[in-house]
């Protein structure tokens, strides 16, 4: 079984759309679910949401918002990169946000070492699983992954230097503005690709 690339066109008539859909959103339910769990625990988060909390420390919007504002802002830098949003790309910018702010709100704050340890363990579990099932999904790259992919094909550079640069340019911009950087986003750097491609052949469907 293989990751596509569709057209949004493509997508919706390539088949098996309700269990895609169902992917989608139980997949994108648990990766906000493991950014939740990843900020309670305190350790240190991802590039993106150091760049997330660095600005929420500045602006008076929840986090989930911030999220959903910066996704609909990278999708604007799609248009001269002529990148075409799927289904799934418009649903990660904005559902996200959402379910990120409600397991914020239900989610207590982890303290002891032990126990952070742990929950950033099974949140990497959660996220390698949540990303693996929205991108089985067949229903288009999120806004920052396909920002990544669009400088690719118009700079010729190859992915992992531009995802390189990405990451450490909002790393370091959202350290500027306090963003949360320790252990934890240097173990989210080294397991989260694992974690995902371990979840991919139980995940990706397959299209008729």
């Amino acid at each position: 079984m293989t990751i596509t690339n569709l057209t949004p066109r493509q997508q919706l008539s390539s088949g098996r759309v309700p269990l895609r859909l169902t992917n989608l959103f139980i997949g994108l339910t648990l990766y906000a679910l493991a950014m939740a769990l990843i900020i309670r625990a305190q350790l240190g988060v991802d590039p993106w949401d150091v760049f997330h909390l660095g600005l929420a420390n500045y602006l008076p919007l929840s986090l989930g918002v911030i999220v959903i504002l910066t996704g609909v802002l990278i999708l604007l830098a799609w248009i001269p990169l002529k990148q075409w949003p799927g289904i799934g790309t418009i649903a990660n910018a904005l559902y996200i946000g959402v379910a990120l702010d409600f397991f914020l709100w239900v989610l207590p704050g982890v303290h002891s070492l032990g126990w952070q340890i742990a929950v950033f363990a099974v949140a990497i579990i959660i996220n390698g699983l949540g990303g693996a099932m929205y991108i089985g999904s067949h229903f288009g790259a999120g806004p920052r992954d396909g920002l990544m992919t669009g400088l690719h094909l118009r700079t010729g550079l190859s992915i992992r230097l531009v995802r390189t640069a990405l990451e450490l340019t909002v790393l370091g911009i959202g350290w500027l503005m306090g963003g949360p950087v320790g252990i934890g986003t240097v173990a989210y750097a080294l397991l989260i690709g694992p974690a995902t491609q371990f979840f991919f052949r139980w995940t990706i469907i397959r299209l008729p």
